[in-house]
Protein backbone atom coordinates (compact mmCIF):
# COMPACT_ATOMS: atom_id res chain seq x y z
CA UNK A 1 0.00 0.00 0.00
CA UNK A 2 1.20 3.51 -0.84
CA UNK A 3 0.97 5.85 2.16
CA UNK A 4 1.71 9.57 1.92
CA UNK A 5 1.88 11.72 5.04
CA UNK A 6 1.88 15.50 5.32
CA UNK A 7 3.98 17.30 7.93
CA UNK A 8 3.24 20.84 9.12
CA UNK A 9 5.91 21.36 11.82
CA UNK A 10 9.38 19.86 12.24
CA UNK A 11 8.69 18.46 15.71
CA UNK A 12 5.41 16.78 14.76
CA UNK A 13 6.20 13.63 12.82
CA UNK A 14 4.63 10.17 12.55
CA UNK A 15 5.62 9.10 16.06
CA UNK A 16 4.70 5.46 16.67
CA UNK A 17 3.00 5.25 13.26
CA UNK A 18 6.40 5.08 11.54
CA UNK A 19 7.50 1.71 12.96
CA UNK A 20 4.03 0.26 12.32
CA UNK A 21 4.26 1.23 8.63
CA UNK A 22 7.78 -0.22 8.43
CA UNK A 23 6.72 -3.52 10.01
CA UNK A 24 3.89 -3.84 7.51
CA UNK A 25 6.16 -3.00 4.55
CA UNK A 26 4.11 -0.04 3.42
CA UNK A 27 5.51 2.22 0.71
CA UNK A 28 5.80 5.54 2.53
CA UNK A 29 6.43 9.03 1.17
CA UNK A 30 6.01 12.43 2.79
CA UNK A 31 5.70 16.14 2.08
CA UNK A 32 7.17 18.62 4.57
CA UNK A 33 4.84 21.46 3.76
CA UNK A 34 6.55 23.84 6.19
CA UNK A 35 9.67 23.53 3.99
CA UNK A 36 7.91 23.99 0.68
CA UNK A 37 7.64 20.37 -0.44
CA UNK A 38 5.11 19.74 -3.19
CA UNK A 39 1.81 18.08 -2.45
CA UNK A 40 1.30 14.65 -4.02
CA UNK A 41 -1.27 13.84 -6.67
CA UNK A 42 -4.15 11.72 -5.45
CA UNK A 43 -2.96 9.00 -7.85
CA UNK A 44 0.30 8.78 -5.86
CA UNK A 45 -1.23 7.23 -2.73
CA UNK A 46 -3.93 4.98 -1.37
CA UNK A 47 -3.77 6.42 2.15
CA UNK A 48 -3.18 10.02 3.23
CA UNK A 49 -2.10 10.76 6.82
CA UNK A 50 -2.30 14.36 8.06
CA UNK A 51 -0.24 15.28 11.09
CA UNK A 52 -0.62 18.07 13.62
CA UNK A 53 0.79 21.58 13.73
CA UNK A 54 0.51 24.88 15.59
CA UNK A 55 -1.27 26.82 12.85
CA UNK A 56 -4.98 27.43 12.27
CA UNK A 57 -6.55 25.79 9.22
CA UNK A 58 -7.36 29.21 7.71
CA UNK A 59 -3.97 30.84 8.30
CA UNK A 60 -3.37 31.13 4.55
CA UNK A 61 -1.26 34.29 4.74
CA UNK A 62 1.48 32.70 6.84
CA UNK A 63 1.01 29.24 5.34
CA UNK A 64 -0.28 29.59 1.75
CA UNK A 65 -0.05 25.83 1.13
CA UNK A 66 -3.03 25.27 3.45
CA UNK A 67 -5.55 26.10 0.73
CA UNK A 68 -4.06 23.61 -1.72
CA UNK A 69 -3.79 21.02 1.04
CA UNK A 70 -7.50 21.27 1.82
CA UNK A 71 -8.28 20.84 -1.88
CA UNK A 72 -6.10 17.73 -1.98
CA UNK A 73 -7.86 16.31 1.10
CA UNK A 74 -11.31 16.87 -0.40
CA UNK A 75 -10.23 15.31 -3.69
CA UNK A 76 -8.75 12.30 -1.87
CA UNK A 77 -12.00 11.77 0.04
CA UNK A 78 -14.10 12.14 -3.11
CA UNK A 79 -11.90 9.58 -4.89
CA UNK A 80 -12.25 7.02 -2.11
CA UNK A 81 -8.77 7.24 -0.63
CA UNK A 82 -8.24 6.49 3.05
CA UNK A 83 -7.64 9.72 4.97
CA UNK A 84 -6.52 9.86 8.60
CA UNK A 85 -6.12 13.21 10.36
CA UNK A 86 -4.62 13.85 13.79
CA UNK A 87 -5.27 17.13 15.64
CA UNK A 88 -4.63 19.81 12.99
CA UNK A 89 -5.01 17.01 10.45
CA UNK A 90 -8.52 16.27 11.72
CA UNK A 91 -9.35 19.97 11.62
CA UNK A 92 -8.14 20.13 8.01
CA UNK A 93 -10.39 17.21 7.05
CA UNK A 94 -13.35 18.96 8.70
CA UNK A 95 -12.55 22.24 6.96
CA UNK A 96 -12.15 20.52 3.59
CA UNK A 97 -15.66 19.11 4.07
CA UNK A 98 -17.13 22.52 4.87
CA UNK A 99 -17.26 22.28 8.67
CA UNK A 100 -16.01 25.25 10.71
CA UNK A 101 -12.88 25.11 12.86
CA UNK A 102 -12.72 27.56 15.75
CA UNK A 103 -11.10 28.04 19.16
CA UNK A 104 -12.06 25.46 21.74
CA UNK A 105 -13.57 26.93 24.94
CA UNK A 106 -10.17 26.28 26.56
CA UNK A 107 -6.84 24.79 25.49
CA UNK A 108 -6.30 21.12 26.25
CA UNK A 109 -2.72 19.93 26.80
CA UNK A 110 -1.74 16.77 28.63
CA UNK A 111 -3.40 13.53 29.73
CA UNK A 112 -7.21 13.71 29.83
CA UNK A 113 -9.96 11.14 29.52
CA UNK A 114 -11.93 10.66 26.32
CA UNK A 115 -15.33 8.96 26.34
CA UNK A 116 -16.82 7.12 23.37
CA UNK A 117 -20.35 8.00 22.28
CA UNK A 118 -22.71 5.34 20.98
CA UNK A 119 -21.39 5.93 17.47
CA UNK A 120 -17.83 5.46 18.66
CA UNK A 121 -18.65 2.23 20.47
CA UNK A 122 -20.30 0.90 17.31
CA UNK A 123 -17.61 2.07 14.88
CA UNK A 124 -15.74 -0.90 13.34
CA UNK A 125 -12.51 1.10 13.26
CA UNK A 126 -12.65 1.45 17.05
CA UNK A 127 -13.63 -2.14 17.84
CA UNK A 128 -12.16 -3.23 21.16
CA UNK A 129 -11.47 0.30 22.41
CA UNK A 130 -12.42 0.97 26.05
CA UNK A 131 -15.47 3.13 26.66
CA UNK A 132 -13.28 5.61 28.51
CA UNK A 133 -9.55 5.99 27.87
CA UNK A 134 -6.78 8.45 28.56
CA UNK A 135 -5.25 10.29 25.60
CA UNK A 136 -2.51 12.85 25.11
CA UNK A 137 -3.90 16.20 23.94
CA UNK A 138 -2.29 19.36 22.59
CA UNK A 139 -4.76 21.73 20.94
CA UNK A 140 -6.46 25.11 21.27
CA UNK A 141 -8.87 24.81 18.30
CA UNK A 142 -11.67 22.35 17.64
CA UNK A 143 -13.70 21.20 14.64
CA UNK A 144 -17.43 20.97 14.07
CA UNK A 145 -18.61 17.56 12.88
CA UNK A 146 -18.82 17.56 9.07
CA UNK A 147 -22.16 16.90 7.41
CA UNK A 148 -22.74 13.17 7.11
CA UNK A 149 -20.00 12.27 9.59
CA UNK A 150 -20.46 10.53 12.94
CA UNK A 151 -19.41 12.23 16.21
CA UNK A 152 -17.48 9.45 17.93
CA UNK A 153 -16.23 10.78 21.26
CA UNK A 154 -15.67 13.74 23.55
CA UNK A 155 -13.69 14.89 26.58
CA UNK A 156 -14.68 17.16 29.46
CA UNK A 157 -13.00 20.13 27.75
CA UNK A 158 -13.84 19.37 24.12
CA UNK A 159 -17.18 18.14 22.77
CA UNK A 160 -15.78 16.88 19.46
CA UNK A 161 -12.77 14.60 19.84
CA UNK A 162 -13.25 12.39 16.80
CA UNK A 163 -15.40 11.79 13.73
CA UNK A 164 -15.68 9.23 10.96
CA UNK A 165 -17.11 9.57 7.49
CA UNK A 166 -17.68 5.96 6.49
CA UNK A 167 -14.83 3.46 6.94
CA UNK A 168 -12.19 5.43 5.04
CA UNK A 169 -12.11 8.88 6.66
CA UNK A 170 -11.22 9.40 10.32
CA UNK A 171 -10.29 12.52 12.27
CA UNK A 172 -9.00 12.45 15.85
CA UNK A 173 -8.38 15.61 17.88
CA UNK A 174 -5.89 13.93 20.24
CA UNK A 175 -2.48 12.32 19.69
CA UNK A 176 -2.29 8.53 19.96
CA UNK A 177 0.86 8.63 17.84
CA UNK A 178 2.99 10.62 20.28
CA UNK A 179 5.68 8.69 22.15
CA UNK A 180 7.36 9.81 25.36
CA UNK A 181 10.37 10.95 23.32
CA UNK A 182 8.09 12.93 21.00
CA UNK A 183 6.44 14.68 23.95
CA UNK A 184 9.81 15.70 25.39
CA UNK A 185 10.67 17.26 22.03
CA UNK A 186 7.31 19.08 21.88
CA UNK A 187 7.78 20.59 25.33
CA UNK A 188 11.30 21.66 24.34
CA UNK A 189 9.75 23.65 21.48
CA UNK A 190 6.94 25.14 23.59
CA UNK A 191 5.83 24.94 27.21
CA UNK A 192 2.23 26.17 27.48
CA UNK A 193 1.16 28.07 30.55
CA UNK A 194 -0.43 25.72 33.08
CA UNK A 195 -4.22 26.03 33.34
CA UNK A 196 -7.27 23.97 34.25
CA UNK A 197 -6.79 21.70 31.24
CA UNK A 198 -3.12 22.40 30.54
CA UNK A 199 -0.67 20.18 32.40
CA UNK A 200 3.00 20.83 33.08
CA UNK A 201 5.81 18.75 31.54
CA UNK A 202 6.44 17.37 35.03
CA UNK A 203 2.90 15.97 35.08
CA UNK A 204 2.98 14.65 31.51
CA UNK A 205 6.40 13.21 30.77
CA UNK A 206 6.77 10.63 33.57
CA UNK A 207 3.59 8.87 32.39
CA UNK A 208 5.39 6.19 30.38
CA UNK A 209 2.55 3.74 31.01
CA UNK A 210 0.06 6.17 29.48
CA UNK A 211 2.22 6.70 26.39
CA UNK A 212 2.50 2.92 25.95
CA UNK A 213 -1.27 2.39 26.25
CA UNK A 214 -1.95 5.27 23.86
CA UNK A 215 0.48 3.89 21.28
CA UNK A 216 -1.17 0.46 21.52
CA UNK A 217 -4.51 2.07 20.67
CA UNK A 218 -2.83 3.67 17.64
CA UNK A 219 -1.55 0.27 16.51
CA UNK A 220 -5.00 -1.28 16.94
CA UNK A 221 -6.52 1.54 14.89
CA UNK A 222 -3.95 1.13 12.10
CA UNK A 223 -4.57 -2.62 12.05
CA UNK A 224 -8.18 -1.91 11.11
CA UNK A 225 -7.82 1.32 9.14
CA UNK A 226 -5.09 0.01 6.84
CA UNK A 227 -6.16 -3.65 6.74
Amino acid sequence: MHVHWLQHADHEDLGCIAPWLARHRMQVHSSRLQHGDALPATSDFETLILMGGPMNVDDHTAHPWLAAEKTLIRNAIDQGRRVLGLCLGAQLIAASLGAPVQPNPEPEVGWFEVRLHAGGSAAPLLAGWPQVFEAFHWHADTFAIPSGAENLMSSAACAHQGFALGPRVLGLQFHLEVTAADARRWFAVQTPTAARCVQTPQAVLPRLDAFARSNRLMYALLDRFLA
